[in-house]
């Protein structure tokens, strides 16, 4: 289990390219070489296996993959994922012990599906972290949603949204905090 000091530290000591990891493989107890994520998304039924980090290091192949992945697939457009938020999912699996493949509903949004998103549904923040490819809206299957709420909260690593009606959570990499949505 990640303690909040263990997090701390992992994430103080550990500089990747000039910038700060979130995560830092030695200083999990017990922390594998590698770090993958399995994923699906519901809405275009695609599946990524992805080893995003290996032998100390981000696999830009495999980032690439995972970045197609999280794009806006109703206007084809991606950016460049936040590496923090892949991290913390693959951290957040670690955390509830459970390996399975995560559920996608949202990951990057452009800033115009995000409007006409916040025009036909509640609860679409205006200035939302989708936009900036720092959020992902997930589930993970064989997991209870309000387990994996606690399970990210207790990283204390971003914002989490629980959605229990819509069975999804929000994680993102801005600043801790916490809402419940519709």
């Amino acid at each position: 289990m990640i303690t909040r000091r263990r997090f701390l530290h992992a994430a103080a000591a550990t500089t990747v390219a000039g910038t700060t990891t979130l995560f830092s493989p030695r200083g999990l107890a017990g922390a594998a070489p590698e770090r993958a994520l399995h994923m699906h998304n519901l809405h275009t039924g695609e599946r990524v296996r992805a080893t995003f980090w290996a032998d100390g290091r981000y696999v830009g192949e495999e980032l690439a993959a995972l970045d197609h992945f999280m794009r806006d697939f109703r206007r084809h457009t991606q950016i460049r994922i936040d590496r923090h938020l892949y991290d913390l999912l693959y951290t957040l699996q670690q955390q509830v012990g459970h390996r399975g493949t995560y559920e996608l509903i949202s990951g990057y949004r452009s800033p115009k599906t995000n409007a006409m998103l916040r025009r036909t549904t509640s609860g679409v923040a205006k200035r939302s972290l989708h936009t900036q490819g720092k959020a992902a809206d997930i589930r993970l299957p064989g997991v209870e949603l309000k387990h994996l709420r606690r399970a990210a909260l207790s990283l204390h690593a971003g914002g989490v949204g629980y959605y229990p009606h819509s069975d999804f959570i929000h994680v993102d990499t801005g600043r801790p905090r916490q809402w419940r949505g519709a």
